[in-house]
């Protein structure tokens, strides 16, 4: 009688120290499994961030390259109009005194129409060369900020393109998924068969509660995220270079100094097309930037939920 209550004592403390044994293990496996995670989050929600202000860059320069473009076009047009009564005042001055010969009195010469006509023809004259000094300005401006948001757009593909979840870190959040979900049969288990003192289950219980929300963060919108802003920030890249060209064909001088039909029209259609190209950066820029402010959303709740489930591990 003595020899089978010592063995059913020595079966159930061996069944004690196997449960333990067992929930201990499970702990040991989410410790493992879900630690660490945090770290690597808060990089990319940090990168994010910088590259955030990056493209953010890009959409002000772009921004300013279009304005710039409106007031340059708005410039020329006005300089176009001044060149046509330029024009018109020479042809003008030119019917009355084809010879432009000058008059011999000078008090005369002050007061002559023809005399009013050369002030004016001057005036026109300066009017012109201070606008065309201004589109020229302004068109070295333009391509200026459009060769930034390039510089910016592509610095802003590179860094959205390999700030993501890596597949080894997206396999360890998976896998402490699973490890917080045996944790949780293990615990239930121990409680049931009574084999576990009330701190292990409570310290198991705070586990299951604080990494189990784990299983409502969808990783995969991280990278949906920086994926978005990679493409965006290329598209940004490829139409400011194309702008960049662009508006620096626009302003060089032999084709500014065209002044037949053709040409003319070749500088306001290559204005136009570098004004159009600086629009459509801008938009990806502030499009990429958008992808980069909300990847920060998304990594930062993943981040709160790292930070509490490694708390609960300690």
């Amino acid at each position: 009688m003595k020899k089978c209550l010592i063995i059913l004592m020595i079966c159930c403390g061996c069944g004690t120290a196997y449960a333990n044994s067992e929930l201990s293990i499970a702990i040991a496996n989410t410790r493992t499994l879900c630690g660490g995670i945090g770290n690597e989050l808060g990089e990319i929600k940090k990168l994010a961030g910088i590259n955030t202000a990056v493209t953010a860059t890009g959409t002000v320069a772009g921004g300013g390259a279009t304005v710039v473009g409106l007031v340059k076009s708005s410039t020329d047009k006005i300089a176009e109009e001044i060149g046509a009564e330029l024009a018109n005042l020479r042809k003008m001055a030119y019917a009355q005194n084809p010879l432009n010969l000058k008059p011999i009195h000078v008090n005369w010469a002050a007061t002559s129409p023809q005399a009013n006509k050369n002030n004016a023809i001057s005036e026109k004259e300066r009017q012109l060369a201070q606008l065309n000094e201004k589109s020229k300005s302004m068109g070295n401006w333009r391509t200026g900020l459009m060769a930034t948001s390039v510089a910016t757009n592509i610095a802003g593909a590179v860094i959205a393109g390999t700030n993501q979840v890596k597949g080894d870190l997206k396999s360890q959040i998976d896998a402490c998924v699973e490890s917080v979900k045996n944790l949780s049969n293990v615990r239930m288990q121990a409680r049931i068969s009574g084999t576990a003192n009330e701190q292990d289950l409570a310290y198991a219980e705070n586990i299951v509660r604080a990494c189990g929300e784990w299983g409502t963060v969808d990783v995969s919108s991280i990278n949906k995220k920086a994926s978005g802003a990679a493409i965006s920030s290329g598209v940004g890249a490829g139409l400011g270079l194309a702008g960049v060209v662009t508006s620096a064909m626009a302003n060089t001088d032999k084709t500014r100094n065209d002044n037949s039909d053709t040409g003319k029209e070749k500088e306001k259609n290559l204005n136009t097309a570098a004004n159009v190209l600086a629009g459509g950066t801008t938009i990806a820029s502030a499009t990429a930037t958008i992808f980069n402010a909300t990847q920060i959303n998304a990594t930062k709740r993943a981040v709160s939920v790292a930070n509490k489930c490694e708390e609960a591990l300690r």
